[in-house]
């Protein structure tokens, strides 16, 4: 087995909105605790995103224990109860519908403020009936908040130094929002990794992250900055998956409720063959 560090952990408790770096998280069986629990939708409940919404960058977010707050230049903040409460309503991400709970018209005002048009504000319920892709998830049920398609993205620091010196420039990792980034790999060696052992925790790398505009947006104020998918391109394009990978994709096989932390040794397992 390769040893690596964990580097960073991140979360994105509001889908494309701001991140938070942290010095510790739980593990939840939806992945990092909170990662992605909100989401800002159209009024017929279609997710948004920064690839149309790049304004959503502009939405700074904190977790106090009692309440998420969300905050933007000019306004007052926004703080959201943790309780999974609201009016059920159907919401979609890509092709998948599923449940999700309004936050109130206060809530929806506030953001579609920010945004120029009318939104909704929506939360995952306490159990969610949504799903990984079972091509890659195989009979692991992983359940799902908000994220676009698993729990987990786990990245790689040498890799994106990698293509920093290909682009000639200093992309930092949140471009890519990822939840656990790794120290002490070759680069892209994460492709050839098929466990992580993070103390008794142990996920499960299952797929290569195709990559879209987002990474080309500054992750403070939604403003197109470089775009390194052109370099990507010429060594990171996966015809299989039709698109341009970094990072992977990675399922909870064991540890729900224990913490990561940064700094914690991390035993990487190849793929067999």
């Amino acid at each position: 087995m390769t040893a690596a560090i964990v580097q960073e952990l991140r979360i994105y408790p509001v889908k494309s909105a701001q991140g938070i770096r942290l010095a510790r998280s739980r593990l939840a069986a939806t992945g990092l605790a909170w990662d992605r629990h909100w989401m800002i939708t159209r009024p017929d409940g279609t997710f948004l995103t920064q690839r149309t919404h790049p304004a959503l960058a502009r939405i700074a977010v904190t977790l106090t224990p009692q309440a998420l707050q969300l905050e933007s230049e000019g306004r007052e903040p926004l703080r959201l109860s943790l309780q999974p409460r609201g009016i059920p309503r159907e919401v979609k991400i890509w092709k998948d519908a599923c449940g999700g709970l309004d936050q109130g018209d206060a809530a929806a005002a506030w953001v579609s403020e920010v945004l120029a048009e009318s939104v909704r504000v929506v939360r995952a319920p306490a159990a969610s009936a949504r799903r990984a892709d079972p091509r890659y998830a195989g009979a692991h049920r992983a359940p799902l908040a908000f994220p676009d398609g698993y729990p987990l993205l786990v990245c790689n620091q040498a890799s994106l130094d990698a293509l920093n010196e290909r682009l000639g420039a200093v992309l930092p990792m949140e471009r890519f929002r990822p939840n656990i980034v790794l120290t002490g790999l070759d680069p892209f060696a994460e492709d050839r990794i098929e466990t992580l052992h993070i103390g008794s925790v142990r996920l499960r790398l299952v797929k290569p992250c195709t990559r879209c505009v987002i990474p080309s947006r500054d992750q403070r104020t939604g403003i197109a900055d470089i775009d390194p998918l052109p370099v990507l391109r010429t060594f990171r394009y996966d015809p299989a998956l039709r698109g341009v990978t970094f990072g992977v994709n990675a399922l909870i096989e064991a540890g729900c409720g224990e913490l990561i932390e940064r700094g914690d040794a991390c035993r990487c397992e190849p793929a067999a063959g």
